[in-house]
């Protein structure tokens, strides 16, 4: 699993880019909010990265901040929403204007999106509101104060392998709630939560 990729930026688009990390050229699909903030090609680079496993490919989803990959991780977990539709909201509105308008079910604004219709909207309003704050910092794994930090980057990792073991993602949340409350910072890293979140989701 991939969780991040830093390098050297070989080229971009509007929607996707090549990291030259180690000699290998990794290409991560992105959205138009982390192509702004991308430097000229030749400079080096940071980008969050969510990998998505499928039989048939392996597709890499880069981010330039937390919120954004975690925004995409709660996206793509709604009925329908697949990585490009969830790309497109991502391109379509910075973060915190996605959360306020999912708060106020504001269902015309985001029906206004490119491949959301109404239904959609009203699919997703009804399936984040309760997982998303209305300042657009998300759930616990975005950090709002500190969105990114050691322990955010680090829940967010935990959370993406749970989900790949066949956890269910509400479940998830909670474990891992508890688990940053109570795990001093300095032992709060993704393969600590992770081997603790299993014990505790196998109990």
């Amino acid at each position: 699993m991939i969780a991040m990729l830093s390098g050297t930026l070989l080229e971009s688009s509007f929607s996707s880019c090549i990291i030259d990390a180690g000699g290998v050229g990794y290409e991560a699909a992105i959205p138009l909010s982390t192509f702004d903030k991308l430097p000229q090609p030749g400079n080096p680079v940071r980008l969050l990265i969510y990998t998505q496993v499928r039989e048939d490919a392996i597709t890499l989803f880069g981010f330039a901040t937390a919120e954004e990959k975690n925004l995409f991780r709660q996206l793509i977990n709604v009925s329908g929403i697949g990585g490009k539709l969830a790309l497109s909201v991502l391109s379509a509105m910075p973060v915190s204007t996605f959360c306020s308008a999912i708060h106020t079910g504001d269902v015309k604004a985001l029906a206004k999106i490119s491949g959301i219709g109404k239904r959609t909207a009203e699919r997703l309003v009804v399936e984040l509101r309760d997982k998303v704050t209305s300042d657009g910092s998300g759930s616990v794994f975005s950090a709002a104060e500190h969105p990114q930090s050691k322990e955010a980057t680090a829940a967010g990792d935990a959370a993406l392998a749970l989900e790949q073991l066949g956890f269910k993602r509400d479940a998830i949340d909670k474990v891992l709630k508890s688990l940053i409350a109570e795990l001093p910072k300095e032992e709060q890293t993704a393969d600590m939560l992770l081997r603790q979140a299993i014990i505790r989701l196998n109990f």
